[in-house]
């Protein structure tokens, strides 16, 4: 993208498409985790290429990983060090990749070396103190080197005398991320650890991804209950992930943009490679599509969703603490709904890459639009009324890009700025909703 902003087109005819959208972002830097970790040669196949995989392929570069990456394929080969980075000492950049900072935050902890992890300042404005304390309670030292409980840090790793498991608990109420980082690199002690995640939070979706993900790597978390009926999560040592050839799901995030398109427009997309037996949590939201009025089948081709023909379906009072990347993408299906929608559980979403509760309503009222957040904090009311043109503020922020371009589809006037924001998880978003949508004006 090379303008300022972008005008959506609305479209008045709307006919059946088939969309291909590109590898999922959690799996690709999950399974750069583990590959980096491996026992040998790895091949990862449909990688996602955005500014967050990047960051993360840079970074396992500066830490001595042999690792190439081919954008023409999709593929990434990588040479396991077998649980030891080979350098030592190192500064590497997550740039805003929250995935790449808390991952790295916990290997560096976890190894024998001492290493300075700097970020954007976006992603310095992130939290990172539940992890950082955690650490920290093991004895490992973290040096915040600017504001207390954020990015950037400095980290000598306690894999020398961390001899024995250490049991450790995380506040998950942020992210998840803490304890998928927790998880994937506890295997690098020589006794492994056991995590608790803590907090009022329940979502797990991407946790559940991390622990399938690190049985298809040949190391299995074990479950046990704690007494406040939860579950900890055993990581066993002195064990090496396995190298192999790993095949990236499409992305059902960027997917879901798509298919809410199918919503609003009264038709039906494919979107290739995209099926019900999909690790990842945002699954809900395509089945969630069906409480609207829509058809979801999973053909050979991928999951197609056909929305309601006339045009009209209802509002939700939905849940959404699970797949909470697509709180705007629902809140934007709500503009159009013939009654209100609470959106629900989602309370987390204010400290990612924006405030993105306060940014949604703002934003649907400036297109004239009713939302608010709830009593609680942790949800967004919106009720449908006529809606006009305007200019949609980001914040430099995907997933406000994405979502809200979706309006334009049906109101007149609808611009989004700093459209290259995509960048960090879906770069060519914008020329591939050109490509599927000016077919259908």
């Amino acid at each position: 993208m090379t303008f300022n902003n972008y005008r959506v087109t609305p479209v008045k005819a709307a006919t059946p498409f088939t969309v291909t959208v590109p590898g999922s972002k959690s799996i690709t830097n999950r399974a750069l985790l583990l590959a980096a970790l491996s026992d040998g040669e790895c091949l990862l196949k449909n990688a996602l290429f955005s500014a967050d995989s990047r960051a993360l392929i840079t970074a396992l570069q500066t830490l001595g990983i042999n690792c190439s990456a081919d954008e023409t394929t999709k593929e990434i080969k990588l040479t396991g060090c077998n649980g030891s980075l080979p350098k030592k000492e190192a500064t590497v950049n997550a740039v805003s990749a929250g995935t790449a900072a808390r991952f790295l935050t916990a290997l560096f902890a976890f190894s024998d070396g001492t290493y300075v992890l700097d970020a954007s300042e976006q992603m310095k404005k992130r939290p990172m103190a539940p992890l950082i304390d955690a650490l920290r309670a093991l004895g490992i030292s973290v040096t915040t080197l600017e504001q207390e409980g954020h990015l950037p840090l400095r980290i000598e790793g306690g894999k020398n005398t961390l001899l024995t498991a250490p049991e450790l608990s995380v506040s998950i109420d942020q992210s998840s991320q803490f304890l998928s980082a927790l998880m994937m690199t506890g295997a690098l002690l020589p006794d492994g650890l056991t995590v608790t995640p803590v907090g009022s939070r329940t979502a797990m979706s991407y946790v559940h991804i991390t622990e399938h993900m690190m049985k298809e790597f040949g190391i299995a978390p074990i479950h046990s209950s704690t007494d406040a009926s939860g579950t900890s999560y055993r990581i066993p040592g002195g064990c090496s992930y396995q190298s192999q050839i790993y095949e990236i799901e499409p992305d059902l995030s960027g997917a879901c943009y798509f298919y809410a398109a199918a919503v609003l427009l009264g038709t039906t997309v494919t979107v290739t490679g995209v099926h019900k037996n999909s690790m990842q949590g945002d699954l809900r939201f395509i089945l969630a599509l069906e409480q609207l009025g829509c058809t979801v089948t999973d053909t050979p081709k991928g999951i197609q969703v056909t929305g309601p023909k006339d045009g009209h379906y209802p509002g939700l009072d939905i849940t959404m603490s699970d797949f909470s990347d697509q709180t705007m993408t629902m809140a934007v299906l709500a503009l159009f709904a013939d009654s209100p929608t609470h959106i629900r559980g989602v309370g987390h979403i204010r400290a990612q890459e924006c405030d993105r509760l306060t940014a949604t309503v703002t934003e649907i009222n400036r297109l004239g639009g009713n939302a608010c957040i709830d009593e609680e904090g942790t949800g967004i009311l919106i009720t449908p009324v006529p809606l006009h043109g305007a200019c949609i503020e980001t914040y430099d922020d995907h997933r406000m890009a994405m979502s809200f371009a979706l309006t334009g589809l049906r109101v007149a006037g609808v611009e989004i700025s700093n459209p290259s924001c995509c960048k960090k998880t879906f770069e060519n978003y914008f020329d591939l909703f050109t490509h599927c949508f000016s077919q259908l004006r």
